[in-house]
């Protein structure tokens, strides 16, 4: 059975070569007898395991010393909450940036423990466009501001880093981290979930500064800590291994390609593409989406005649184009094009996108 480009936006396409590495090591990583999902969290081979996986990420991403490297359990959402119980330390008043549906989520969650400011709401736009962020005024009284770059549901990305000062910078990643460098110093917390650039479903990185470790309000659960985390490793109680260790090869597939100055070309690219398609299609497609805030990760997309949509995915799904329905909330197309989708499947969408303009658009 020959595999589809999978568009889906998450769990997402992992690079196939991963996969094969895993099958060849499902039942017996190197000669050692047994699967990695059967191995002790605190044996020597899945600590060398972790050890290697985070040593990679820290290269790929050129991490600070001062920084941890947390792989925790939870998804990014349980992230809403752990920031908030994790950063306020008698400062009640925080501030966030809301650019979608995750920024919405986590706005919600942060109201539970203190008081949010919505500083930029780009609601009013149905999520279409934002404030840059070198407009975005700067409150040294705050807590913090959390803020999320990529927007998965409409497609809306904030590329800029805002100059904040003293006042950490929270930011959700979970859906671009991998897929282009950044500077890791300009951020004070970095949360992502990686079932989309980093790996399968189960597993969230957290890269904290070790100055806002163990700032946490009264009263917070034992493993919604982050120092507990820090002091044990991220194996206080037993971590999702296997998609620790899936992550890991993800990592060494990077540096393989050439590291995250390489994905980046390969994920503009890609991106330019399918945004020159929806662009160049005499209005039968469009992106509702500023240009200037145009997501590389996810690109939802629509056509003049939305009887055509369903016709447009049922077709696009015999070719092997899979997982094209935008989400639920907005409906239309979207085309996630994560760091493991191939070039040729970018191209092979578009091609098909030309041809069923084609034919529907009289």
């Amino acid at each position: 059975m020959s595999r589809v480009y999978n568009f889906s936006a998450g769990p997402a396409a992992l690079p196939e070569s991963v996969l094969q590495q895993a099958q060849a090591e499902m039942v017996d990583w190197q000669g050692k007898g047994l699967s990695v999902m059967e191995m002790s969290h605190r044996s020597k081979e899945f600590i060398s395991i972790a050890e290697t996986a985070e040593q990679d990420l820290r290269e790929l991403l050129n991490i600070p010393s001062n920084y941890k490297v947390l792989f925790l359990q939870g998804g990014a959402s349980t992230q809403f909450a752990m920031v908030a119980l994790n950063l306020l330390q008698g400062n009640n008043e925080v501030e966030y940036v809301n650019s979608g549906l995750w920024s919405e989520k986590a706005i919600a969650e942060a109201k539970k423990y203190c008081t949010v400011h919505v500083k930029i709401d780009g609601k009013p736009s149905k999520y279409t466009t934002i404030a840059p962020p070198s407009t975005w005024e700067r409150n040294p009284r705050v807590a913090y501001l959390h803020y999320t770059p990529n927007e998965t549901i409409n497609g809306l990305e904030i590329q800029d880093v805002p100059d904040w000062g003293d006042t950490p910078l929270v930011v959700d990643m979970s859906s671009t981290l991998l897929s282009r460098p950044i500077d890791v110093s300009k951020f004070g917390v970095i949360y992502a979930g990686a079932q989309k650039n980093i790996g399968p479903a189960g597993l969230t990185v957290v890269i904290i500064r070790e100055d806002l470790v163990g700032r946490t309000i009264p009263g917070i659960p034992t493993m919604l800590d982050y120092k507990i985390h820090v002091d044990n490793a991220s194996m206080y109680n037993t971590p999702p291994t296997y998609a620790w260790y899936i992550a890991g090869l993800v990592f060494k597939w990077l540096k393989d390609l050439g590291g995250l100055e390489k994905m980046a070309e390969i994920n503009k690219r890609k991106a330019d593409k399918l945004y020159a398609a929806i662009d160049g299609s005499d209005g039968f497609y469009r992106n509702p989406v500023d240009p200037n805030f145009r997501s590389w990760m996810n690109v939802p997309f629509v056509t003049t005649k939305t009887e055509l949509e369903k016709v447009f995915l049922s077709e696009a799904e015999q070719v092997g184009l899979s997982t094209l329905a935008g989400h639920r909330s907005v409906g239309g197309m979207r085309a996630s094009i994560y760091n493991a989708m191939p070039e040729a499947g970018v191209d092979a969408l578009v091609s098909f996108m030309a041809e069923f303009a084609k034919k529907h658009a009289a």
